[in-house]
């Protein structure tokens, strides 16, 4: 794109993210991404907030403004339908429901970006149960339901997407263990963990015919 600039990765320590935060910017950085799990902890740091970061939120780009202001945003609902939507141009998000695993920061991103998209139903899961009751109830959409951890195959019945936004896959992770008998095999199954970039869900859900896209184009 022709920026006279450079993009580095820094690893950050949650307990150190508020002073990193304020080092940069006082080091003349132009802004920074933040990623899991600190994209809820970016959110007070900031002096303004986009619209979509304060109904997502979370914040995954932080941009230091030239008076000293910290501006919060959130591209990944934008990353992950534009994804959706480059490598498999028939989707139609209104087609039918749609099965999200996770209740963190990225998450949150995906519900918004759906329901944005006119999703009939979203069944949310996660871990723990408690953390998806407070999200669903946070976003307040009829919409969204949530359902019981592990995902049960009668669960994924009459699907039409199946997202996994949890680490679970993730190297040095453990693995995502899910059933996929009960989804259609004209279902899309996608991950948003790209290390690796082929996982075992996206590999379960391949093996059995499903059309899957990986989490590359999202990041």
């Amino acid at each position: 794109y022709g920026i006279d600039g450079s993009y580095m990765p820094l690893p950050v320590e949650p307990k150190n993210f508020q002073a990193a935060l304020n080092s940069l910017r006082n080091l003349g950085f132009s802004g920074v991404n933040v990623t899991i799990p600190q994209k809820e902890m970016a959110m007070p740091e900031c002096d303004e907030l986009s619209e979509r970061a304060r109904r997502i939120g979370a914040v995954n780009t932080v941009t230091f403004a030239k008076d000293g202001r910290m501006l919060g945003d959130n591209t990944d609902g934008f990353g992950f339908i534009e994804n959706l939507r480059q490598e498999a141009p028939d989707i139609a998000f209104c087609s039918g429901p749609a099965v999200v695993l996770g209740a963190g920061g990225a998450s949150r991103a995906v519900l918004v970006a759906l329901l944005d998209e006119g999703s009939p139903e979203i069944r949310i899961a996660n871990r723990t149960r408690k953390r998806a009751d407070d999200l669903a109830a946070e976003i307040n959409d009829p919409r969204i339901t949530v359902i019981d951890w592990p995902v049960a195959p009668t669960a994924l019945e009459n699907a039409s997407l199946v997202v996994n936004t949890t680490s679970l896959g993730m190297v040095g992770q453990p693995a995502l263990e899910i059933d996929l008998t009960g989804l259609p095999q004209s279902a899309l199954v996608t991950d948003i963990v790209y290390a690796p970039l082929m996982t075992d869900l996206l590999m379960q859900a391949k093996k059995r015919g499903n059309p899957i896209v990986d989490g590359l184009g999202m990041c």
